[in-house]
C-alpha cells in the first residue's frame, strides 16, 4: 500500500473532507448493522475470572493510539509480569511464548513486531502471543506470573479485567465502515479513560543519528510522528505491520542517497537483520502516578476478594 492510500484512509477516518463525508454517509446502514452486531456480542459475553489480575489497555478506534509504549511503561513497574497480545502480522499461528523471564525464544516473523518490542524493552517480563487471549493468560499463570497486561483488549468482554481506554481525538465518530470506531463504549462497561499528553506523555530520543536520514515507517497514522522528526531527506510510509523486504530497503537507499534510515522501534525490530545503517526514533512515555495507583488498588482488591 503506497503512502497516498495510507494518507487517504487516515484522512477519511480522522479528518474527512466533503467527498469522504459523503462516502461515510452512504455507508451508514452498514455501520449500523456492524455496531448492532458488536453490541449484541458485548451483551452476551460474561467476564471470566482468570485467576490473577489482568489489566487491558486499548482504544475504541482503529489505528495507532500509543498502546505499546503505554503498556511498556506500565509493565516496567511490576514484577512477575506478562504481556499477552494477538501478534498482528506474524507468520505463526496459535500460542507462541515469545520470551520467558530471561530469553527471547523466537524471531520477529513468529512474534510480530509489537510483541518483539516488548521482548526487547522488558528484560524481566514474559511475552506471549495468542489469538485466544484466555489461553495466553493461562500460559502466563502456569509460568508463575502474578499480573498480566493485555495489549489492545477493550473488546475482550469475556475476560475479567481492569480496562484502561486511550481516548483518541477524531472528527468522525461513527463505527466501521463509516468511521474509525471498532466499538462504542457500551453502557455498563467500566473503563479508566486516559489521554495522550495528559495522563501519559511521550519522551522521544534519537539514536545513531546521521547527517542524511530518510524516514521509513509502517505504523498506523504515521503523520502523528511529524512533530517528533528531525530534518530528513524523504518520508516513506507503509501500511501498518508491513513486512519489509530487503529489496524495498535497498531501493530507498538507492533513490534517496541517504546515509541511514530513521525508523521507530516497531520498524527497527523488523529491519535490524537486513544489515543496513539504521537510526532510531525511540518513543517512550512518562506515566502519571495516578495510573499506577489505580492498578495497585485493583491488584489489592483482586487479591483480597480471592
Amino acid at each position: 500500500m503506497n503512502s497516498r492510500v495510507v494518507f487517504w484512509v487516515e484522512e477519511y477516518f480522522y479528518n474527512p473532507n466533503i467527498l469522504q463525508k459523503f462516502l461515510s454517509f452512504l455507508l451508514l446502514p452498514l455501520s449500523w448493522l456492524y455496531c448492532f452486531g458488536m453490541w449484541l456480542r458485548f451483551k452476551f459475553k460474561r467476564p471470566k475470572d482468570m485467576g490473577l489480575p489482568v489489566v487491558g489497555v486499548g482504544n475504541l478506534n482503529i489505528g495507532g493510539s500509543g498502546k505499546t509504549p503505554l503498556v511498556t511503561a506500565l509493565a516496567k513497574n511490576y514484577k512477575n509480569v506478562a504481556i499477552v497480545l494477538r501478534g498482528y502480522g506474524r507468520a505463526s499461528r496459535g500460542l507462541v511464548v515469545v520470551k520467558d523471564k530471561q530469553n527471547i525464544l523466537c524471531d520477529v516473523s513468529q512474534s510480530g513486531d509489537e510483541a518483539m518490542i516488548y521482548a526487547k524493552k522488558l528484560e524481566d517480563a514474559v511475552v506471549i502471543v495468542s489469538e485466544d487471549r484466555k489461553l495466553g493468560i493461562q500460559q502466563a499463570k502456569q509460568m508463575g506470573i502474578e499480573i498480566v497486561f493485555l495489549d489492545d483488549a477493550y473488546s475482550k468482554h469475556d475476560i475479567q479485567k481492569l480496562d484502561i481506554l486511550i481516548d483518541v481525538e477524531t472528527k468522525n465518530k461513527r463505527c466501521l465502515p463509516s468511521g474509525a470506531y471498532r466499538e462504542k463504549l457500551w453502557n455498563g462497561k467500566e473503563v479508566i479513560h486516559v489521554e495522550d499528553g495528559k495522563d501519559f506523555k511521550r519522551e522521544v530520543s534519537l539514536k545513531n543519528e546521521t547527517s542524511n536520514m530518510s524516514f521509513v515507517t509502517a505504523i498506523a497514522r504515521p503523520k502523528r510522528l511529524d512533530s517528533y522528526l528531525p530534518n530528513v531527506l524523504a518520508k516513506h510510509y507503509f501500511e501498518d505491520h508491513h513486512n519489509f523486504t530487503k529489496d524495498e530497503i535497498e531501493e530507498i537507499f538507492n533513490e534517496d542517497g541517504c546515509s541511514s534510515l530513521l525508523v521507530t522501534f516497531k520498524d527497527y525490530v523488523k529491519l535490524e537483520g537486513f544489515g543496513y545503517k539504521l537510526s532510531l526514533l525511540d518513543l517512550d512515555v512518562e506515566v502519571d502516578t495516578k495510573l499506577f495507583e489505580i492498578i495497585d488498588r485493583y491488584m489489592l482488591k483482586y487479591t483480597t476478594r480471592n
